[in-house]
């Protein structure tokens, strides 16, 4: 079996194997992720396993988590023997939501010229099945995560919900396409407008998903317009009420 020394990772890869995938996996496996725990799992070691690691901050879905997700996602895809994916959390949360600290500040003209967000749509997109493993919180974000994978399998500790109005903004990363197929309209709505979390429940159907979601990401663009769109999120990071103005 011939073999070809990658200059990048420093190893010996087998050329009967994705070549791109091995160096992909020998240099962002393990320890050298910053965010996310990857390794492959099974007695084939033919699950990719993706585990969501900032403890300290409930797994909140940094930009930096979220462009790491994409790389083990990209090299488990290219990866022959890997069946199936997983991604998971903690006991304590799937993903408490996604990082306010970093969303603070940014403005419309960032959010809409940037399309911020749009990367995070690249676990709906993997062509292998993805499977959210959940327990714990999953919100916001975290649950926009979860409803992009394949199949959510849910812990009897797993709470879901879209709480983005209480920080006087709306979900951006297709919360209100998804959940409404996944509990229904009149649920979708109830856990939007309000912010309330659930556990889980049966689906429903309604607009085309692409075109709920285009519509999506620009009214959560617009949220940055608002005034109390900026006074939620400084009222959550600086851990106090926030008082909304209706601007």
């Amino acid at each position: 079996m011939s073999k070809i020394f990658c200059l990048s990772c420093h190893r010996w890869l087998y050329a009967t194997v994705s070549l791109y995938h091995q160096c992909l996996f020998l240099l962002h496996a393990g320890g050298q992720y910053e965010y996310i725990l990857v390794e492959k799992r099974g007695e084939k070691s033919n699950v990719g396993f993706i585990q969501l690691n900032r403890p300290k901050a409930l797994n909140a879905l940094c930009d930096g988590l979220m462009k790491e997700v994409g790389l083990a996602l990209d090299s488990f895809e290219t990866d022959g023997d890997v069946g199936a994916i997983v991604i998971t959390g903690s006991d304590r949360a799937f993903a408490a939501g996604a990082d306010i600290k970093e969303m603070q500040n940014r403005t419309f003209q960032e959010c809409y010229g940037g399309n911020f967000l749009a990367h995070w749509n690249r676990v709906s997109t993997v062509k292998k099945p993805v499977i959210a493993a959940v327990n714990g919180f999953a919100l916001g974000g975290g649950c926009e995560l979860a409803m992009m994978c394949d199949i959510i399998y849910a812990g009897e500790k797993a709470q879901f919900g879209q709480p983005e109005i209480l920080l006087g903004t709306i979900p951006g990363a297709g919360g209100t396409q998804r959940l409404t197929r996944a509990v229904g309209k009149s649920l979708a709505m109830e856990l939007v407008l309000t912010g309330d979390k659930i556990n889980v429940r049966k689906p429903t159907y309604e607009l085309s998903l692409a075109e709920g979601n285009r519509l999506e990401k620009r009214l959560f663009h617009a949220t940055f317009a608002t005034e109390d769109r900026k006074e939620g999120m400084t009222a959550f990071v600086e851990k106090r009420k926030a008082s909304f103005q209706d601007k």
